[in-house]
């Protein structure tokens, strides 16, 4: 699972919400959670979760931080393109005030094939 979303995010419920809905449509089979490692907002939210799940929910965290000293500003679109490129099964996208990155990544994952599921703000 691609969770991407707005560093400004404030639902943590709506991220938790589509997170547990997911873990509940694919069964027992554990779950890989994929984002952006931002501080703040929906990836903080879904790392949050991922460390304080309850018993079988079985999520494992993967985070992927931007480098922004080796790759300057293009380090988000660059980091968005590579979670893309694992291949998710599904896309989570919570986007506030049209995020350019999560947008950008919620695109390049249905260019993939990768179902999307978007939350607005």
């Amino acid at each position: 699972m691609l969770v991407t979303g707005s560093r400004d995010w404030e639902d943590r419920e709506a991220v938790f919400r589509a997170i547990a809905a997911v873990r509940q449509e694919v069964g027992e089979r554990p779950i890989t959670v994929v984002h952006g490692d931002c501080p703040t907002g929906a990836d903080a939210m879904a790392a949050y979760l991922c460390l304080r799940q309850g018993p079988g929910f079985n999520l494992t965290e993967e985070a992927h931080p931007a480098n922004w000293q080796l790759e300057g500003k293009q380090a988000g679109p660059i980091r968005n393109a590579r979670m893309v490129n694992l291949g998710a099964d599904i896309c989570l996208a919570f986007i506030r005030n049209g995020s350019r990155g999560a947008s950008q990544t919620a695109r390049l994952a249905e260019q993939a094939g990768i179902p999307v599921r978007r939350w607005t703000a």
